[in-house]
This record gives structure tokens, C-alpha cells and sequence, in this order.
């Protein structure tokens, strides 16, 4: 009985800690988020004052959200950055999903040859190929345009990765039986495969929106027209140009441009886990 006593005390003793280190750990993540909430709804003087509190002894939040959205084309910013994010998935979907169905469910000459190309993709930063990526767009004539946003990232490693493996885990008998009512095999990845593969598709999705959303360093060489800027660089733009040292409206502003990624990630969070962890299988 001690035995028995003695392995569900540590058994209680870990989930404990499990949790600790969870709520910590969850902690240190949301410390910055709420620190810009608090200080969108701060006067000046109390931003830089010396005891820190969350909420403020004089409430400037109204002030400070009608200057983000005033001083600085911000709504434009937004705007741009969704058809961006937008274009920029579609087009990804467009070609991942025929390139991952033939890396999962066709044979062909080389085709591990190709899938190992995607691997060697997913570790080679994108920032590498800024150089080559910059003076191609200057061959094209695409720089300062919203094709210079967008081109870049229309094939996605992870997207072809990730679709492959969620592919992968759907029996080759319903391959078959599509083949057999006389589907094509571009009509089996649009009518079968992809709507099957749902939940990875909105994991992908939620991965590329925020990832293109937040992306300052590429637009930051692509583009320069003001009216083109995606909302990190014009968030950038807005603190030099027109708020200065005035933090409130500057937290304000990054405050209207995270609140989308996360009511959306709220909204998406089963399927984006489900997506993620259907194609983790043993192949």
C-alpha cells in the first residue's frame, strides 16, 4: 500500500509541476500582449513613470485609439496586409495541395528526390534569399507593387510538407474508388483530398496569415509607396514619422493589428491543433 501510496503521490506531485511550468510559462507569453494593452490606454506622462501599473490612474485610451486610427493611415495598413495575407494563401493552397497529393499518393522518378528538396526548404530561412529574391523583382520591374509582396511566397515548403502528411493518412482505397467514378487527378485533390484535409488546411492557413501579417523584413526592401505598406512596416512608419516619443497611440495602433490574428486563432484553435496532428502518424 505505501508502494502504491508513494507512486500516485509523485504521479500527483508531476501534474503539479506540469502545470506550474504551463501557467509560467503562459505567463511570460501574455506579459508583453497585456504591457501594450496597458499602455494603450495610458496618458504619456504615466507611460514612463516609475511603479508600473496595469490599469492607469487616468484613462487615455479613447485618445489614443482615435490617434492611431487619425495620424496614420492605419486602416489602409490593415487592409493592405489582408489582401496580401490573402492572395498570398490562396495562391499557396493553389499549388501545395497537387504538389503534396503527387509526394503522397503517386509514384514517379525522383519523387523522394523532391520531397527532399522540400525538407532541405523548411530549415533554409527566407531571409537568404532576400538578394536574389530583390534582384529578381528588379528584373521583373515588380518592386514597390503588391506583386513584390506576394510572388515570393506563393510555393511554401511547409505548406507541401504538411498537406503531404495529412494526405498520407487517408486510405489509398478512396484514391482508388475516385479514379474509378472517373475523377481526374487534379478533380481527386479538390473534390476528395482537400476537403478531407480541412482541419490541416486552416492550421496552414492560420501559420501563413500570421506569418505574412507580422512579416516586417521583406516589405521593408520590397516596397516603399506608403499606400502599399502592410501594417508592421506602417505601424513603423507611423512611430517615426508621426507619433515620435507618444508610445499610446503607437501601442494602440499594434493593439488593432494583433486583436485580428487572435480573435481568429480563437476562433480556429480546434481545428488548428486537429490539423496539426492528424498527419502525425507512423508511415
Amino acid at each position: 500500500m505505501s508502494a502504491v501510496a508513494s507512486v500516485k503521490g509523485f504521479s500527483a506531485l508531476a501534474r503539479i509541476l506540469r502545470h506550474v511550468v504551463l501557467l509560467v510559462t503562459g505567463a511570460l507569453i501574455l506579459i508583453p500582449f497585456l504591457w501594450m494593452i496597458s499602455l494603450s490606454i495610458k496618458a504619456p506622462g504615466e507611460i514612463f513613470h516609475a511603479s508600473f501599473s496595469v490599469w492607469p490612474v487616468q484613462f487615455y485610451g479613447i485618445e489614443n485609439y482615435e490617434k492611431a486610427l487619425s495620424e496614420a493611415p492605419l486602416l489602409r495598413y490593415m487592409g493592405n496586409g489582408l489582401m496580401v495575407c490573402g492572395l498570398i494563401l490562396a495562391l499557396q493552397i493553389l499549388l501545395c495541395a497537387p504538389c503534396a497529393y503527387a509526394l503522397a499518393k503517386l509514384r514517379f522518378f525522383g519523387r523522394d528526390l523532391v520531397f527532399g528538396m522540400v525538407l532541405a526548404g523548411l530549415i533554409l530561412p527566407h531571409q537568404v534569399l532576400s538578394l536574389p529574391l530583390f534582384i529578381l523583382g528588379y528584373k521583373l520591374a515588380i518592386l514597390n507593387t503588391y506583386a513584390a509582396l506576394i510572388l515570393p511566397y506563393v510555393v511554401s515548403p511547409f505548406g507541401i510538407f504538411l498537406f503531404r502528411q495529412f494526405f498520407k493518412t487517408i486510405p489509398d482505397d478512396v484514391v482508388h474508388a475516385a479514379r474509378l467514378d472517373g475523377l481526374s487527378e487534379l478533380a481527386i485533390v479538390w473534390k476528395v483530398m482537400v476537403p478531407m484535409a480541412l482541419p490541416a488546411v486552416i492550421a496552414f492557413a492560420i501559420f501563413s496569415v500570421v506569418g505574412h501579417w507580422n512579416d516586417l523584413f521583406w516589405p521593408l526592401i520590397a516596397v516603399r509607396d506608403q499606400s502599399l505598406m502592410p501594417p508592421p512596416l506602417g505601424i513603423l512608419v507611423f512611430k517615426n514619422e508621426e507619433a515620435g516619443s507618444d508610445y499610446g497611440p503607437l501601442m494602440a495602433a499594434s493593439t488593432l493589428v494583433v486583436l485580428p490574428l487572435t480573435i481568429a486563432f480563437l476562433a480556429a484553435q480546434r481545428w488548428f491543433v486537429e490539423g496539426l496532428t492528424g498527419g502525425a502518424v507512423k508511415q
